[in-house]
């Protein structure tokens, strides 16, 4: 097109104020011309464009496309290079994207050849069709079906999932009413009720057989949501429907099944359940179970559709080729098909039973248990002439098993009665069985007036052969014991788990002239040496035992009792046996009632802590003081340590207590060092238990900081007991308080586990000779012997010895002429509450009793 220059001055007016942005480059694809429209769609002014390549303003994306329609027309010299609009994307300058529809042209303007590109915004639209796009692909890649309806309920559209799953077309199904294309059974006033449901804005979900093409049956999940237009008016419904029947059929028969047994009801009530289950599901189908009894013969268990007449004619048929349907496929061991009864040899003898009742067709399952055995049949006989569905399998695959649970439950009780009534580790009876079985022989000796004894076996130390060879180990420990109570059992005896590590015995007709004689050879029994975890161990258990009539009328108060009498037999030692008396009943109660007050006393800071003096043999002054725990209840009276200590052991209260000791010596240290009062050190008890806690070292590091203590100002007492404990814990404890330089001391050395192989382990700074050596020292030679090893014994792992217990003055010369280094007993002082020790010290200083002299 050629131009003069007042019609070219008119075209870029033109073109300047056209809504479209207008782009005009020249053969050199620079822009000479970008109109306003163009600066709002790329958001660059035209100072930024004009004289730029126009590459700058085509997303890289489609540059080649771009270059191919420039040279194309240089070569061919068409004027029309992108004829129709085309959709582009478009790249902004604040990096947005948005999509514009546009046309190139060639322009011959002043002997130039120029390209117009005329660029319409369709963001909007490119959107919303992209949208649908993907709601289409959607709707058509789903697996569910999806149907919409207009305002009359009728079909305006089905994807493609709802013809893969039902077989219909859209064109078969236009037009016409989802209810009765797929449910064409249901009653109109329930179609009515759904149609008022969604008109009335509420969705509608259910579950529902419905039916394919072929006439199979789905059960399908259905959700139907109604669209309403601006008006109000119902437009559209929306349904989508999922294939839920394998699910489904889980759901219904397995649950109704599975509790009519768990409710223990008879065989045959299952059986007639499973049928009428059946056949509400499949209405046209009528079911039969027969069983096959151990003589291969037939048994019928349920056909609540056929007629008695039916159930009598097949009772004791034995199964074999040619015996109906039912006997064939119990004899072949698979399905057999018959879509034509009437003409079907297998039914040539039979035939005359099902045709009068208008049963054309059979289909048998075998229903197969454990080892492929044959245990009965399940038929589906139908009027139609036809073979199974696909639903119809479906709904086998599911009962089947169920059916052959149900008809192996006979023999399976055994199994069942032995998870639920035995102890799955050692065999024996659990305590359901247990109680059950002895309340008989109670009431069986109740009954003849005989004696009956009940043994309380409670294993001693069970819980260090857990902690120290695992649990398989303990496991095994108490199979090998369990073995053996069976072993010594007589056959009229019951014995059983109670839980842990306990058993009980019960002895029908063994009164207590007996009973002695029993329990000594059952203890011999148990205790005998076996190898469990690599380790060669001894056991050993503690025995209660109560008599009845003599220690109860009932076997709660008879078990009851001899668990108290069990801990009294262990309180006086482990491995041994303790009878129950009304004494020990009476010693229970008060031990109850003394674990309660120590609770309480222990929570609302009710103990005491009293201070014995340790002396220096050598220089007599104040070696340090060990805090000795006192209980001075305000109703119970004073309570000897060794009864509430051994208590808090038992009840699991030791933990508490020794936290107890070490916080409340460590601050009355602190006090007396604020007052001016020189204590060198103060010594506390701790029972091995403690030392099974993990955290005690960071507890006693935390005590000492809060009261601006040093390591050095504590020391740790343990027992012998200690050195024997296996709890993996124990060591690491110990050597952790031990390497925050706190001192540990073995406590009443000589009268527990006296071993230097021990001692050598376990990082000890000091020994204290027990009491029980200084007691007779003046007139005993053996006693000073014994003091004698024992100092020798300290100073060769180069420990500190203190001798405690000293009385007289004769003790003390002979103990400090044997050399030991430290005196500790009533000579000097008994143990004092805080206030009269600081007057002790006040006044054995004046007295010359001790000296100022500290020890280092």
């Amino acid at each position: 097109m050629q131009s003069n220059p007042d019609f070219s001055e008119l075209f870029n007016q033109t073109l300047e104020q056209a809504i479209d942005s207008v782009v005009v480059i020249d053969t050199d694809n620079r822009v000479i011309f970008f109109n306003r429209a163009a600066e709002q769609l790329w958001g660059y002014s035209r100072e930024e464009v004009i004289g730029k390549n126009v590459k700058m303003l085509v997303p890289s994306e489609i540059q080649s496309h771009h270059d191919h329609y420039i040279d194309t027309n240089r070569q061919t010299g068409v004027n029309h290079i992108v004829g129709t609009f085309r959709t582009v994307p478009i790249h902004c300058k604040d990096g947005s994207r948005c999509w514009g529809s546009m046309s190139i042209s060639k322009v011959e303007s002043a002997g130039k050849i120029l390209y117009t590109a005329f660029i319409k915004d369709v963001t909007d639209q490119h959107e919303a069709e992209e949208h649908a796009r993907l709601l289409s692909l959607v709707a058509d890649q789903t697996d569910n079906a999806i149907i919409i309806t207009n305002g009359q309920w009728e079909i305006v559209y089905v994807n493609a999932g709802f013809s893969r799953m039902f077989g219909y077309t859209f064109e078969k199904v236009q037009g016409q009413y989802p209810t009765s294309v797929l449910t064409p059974n249901v009653e109109q006033s329930t179609v009515e009720k759904i149609q008022q449901r969604l008109s009335q804005g509420r969705a509608f979900n259910a579950e529902e057989i419905t039916y394919m093409a072929g006439g199979e049956r789905m059960w399908c999940s259905v959700t139907s949501n109604p669209v309403f237009d601006a008006a109000g008016n119902l437009r559209n419904t929306v349904s989508v429907l999922t294939d839920i029947t394998h699910s489904k059929m889980h759901e219904v028969l397995q649950h109704r099944v599975l509790e009519a047994m768990a409710k223990e009801e008879p065989l045959e009530d299952i059986m007639d359940l499973v049928c009428r289950e059946i056949e509400r599901i499949v209405p046209e189908v009528v079911t039969s179970i027969l069983r096959v009894d151990g003589n291969h013969t037939l048994r019928p268990l349920a056909s609540p559709s056929l007629p008695a007449s039916y159930c009598l004619a097949i009772e004791g048929l034995p199964i074999g080729e040619g015996v109906a349907s039912s006997g064939t496929a119990a004899y072949r061991g698979e399905e057999v098909i018959v879509s034509d009864i009437e003409n079907d040899p297998l039914w040539t003898h039979y035939k005359a039973l099902v045709l009068p009742l208008s049963l054309n067709s059979c289909w048998v399952t075998p229903i197969k248990g454990s080892h492929e055995r044959i245990l009965g049949t399940l038929a589906f006989y139908r009027t139609e002439f036809r073979t199974p569905t696909t639903f119809d399998r479906q709904l086998v695959d599911v009962i089947v098993p169920l059916c052959a649970l149900a008809l192996e439950r006979e023999e399976s009780r055994a199994h069942i009665r032995q998870l639920a009534f035995y102890d799955n580790l050692t065999e024996l009876p659990n305590r359901s069985l247990l109680l059950a079985e002895a309340e008989r022989a109670l009431h069986e000796a109740q009954r003849q007036k005989t004696g009956l004894a009940v043994f309380f076996i409670d294993l001693d130390r069970f819980k260090q052969v857990n902690d120290t060879l695992g649990h398989p180990a303990g496991d095994k420990l108490l199979q090998i014991i369990a073995e053996r109570l069976q072993q010594s059992r007589r056959h009229t005896d019951i014995v059983g788990r109670l839980s842990g590590d306990e058993f009980v015995v019960v002895l029908p007709q063994c009164d207590r002239e007996h009973v002695v004689e029993i329990v000594e050879q059952l203890r011999l029994s148990m205790s005998q040496p076996c190898l469990v975890g690599g380790v060669m161990l001894a056991p050993s258990a503690s025995i209660g035992i109560s008599v009845f009539p003599h220690d109860g009328h009932d076997m709660g108060t008879l078990i009851h009792r001899a668990d108290m009498a069990m801990y009294q037999a262990k309180s006086a030692g482990r491995g041994r046996y303790s009878f129950f008396s009304h004494e020990l009943n009476q010693l229970t109660q008060e031990r109850q009632a003394l674990e309660s007050a120590l609770r309480s006393t222990l929570e609302n800071n009710q103990l005491q802590l009293y201070y014995q003096p340790q002396i220096s043999m050598e220089g007599g002054y104040l070696y340090g003081v060990e805090a000795l725990a006192r209980w001075h209840h305000p109703e119970l009276g004073i309570i000897s340590p060794v009864r509430f200590i051994a208590l808090a052991e038992e009840c699991g209260l030791i933990g508490e207590l020794g936290q107890w000791g070490i916080k409340e010596a460590c601050r009355q240290l602190a006090i007396w060092r604020r007052q001016g009062i020189h204590i060198p050190v103060v010594s506390v008890n701790l029972s091995p238990t403690n030392f099974h806690n993990l955290d005690l070292p960071g507890m006693i590091m935390h005590t000492l900081k809060e009261h601006d203590l040093d390591v050095k100002d504590l020391t740790i007492e343990i027992t012998e007991n200690i050195l024997v404990d296996t709890n993996p814990s124990i060591m690491k404890t110990i050597s952790e308080v031990h390497a925050y330089g706190i001192r540990l001391s073995v406590d009443d050395f000589g009268t527990g586990y006296s071993s230097l192989s021990y001692l050598r382990r376990f990082p000890i700074q000091e020994l204290k000779l027990d009491s029980s050596f200084v007691k007779d020292l003046e007139y005993d030679h053996t006693s000073r012997a014994l003091s004698a090893a024992v100092i020798r014994i300290g100073e060769s792992l180069q420990l500190t010895v203190v001798a405690e217990g000293i009385e007289t003055d004769q003790q003390h010369a002979i103990l400090k002429e044997q050399g030991y280094h430290v005196a500790q007993g009533y000579l000097f002082s008994q143990p004092l509450p805080a206030t009269d020790f600081e007057k002790w010290v006040t006044d054995a200083l004046i007295a010359g009793k001790i000296t100022n002299k500290v020890s280092t």
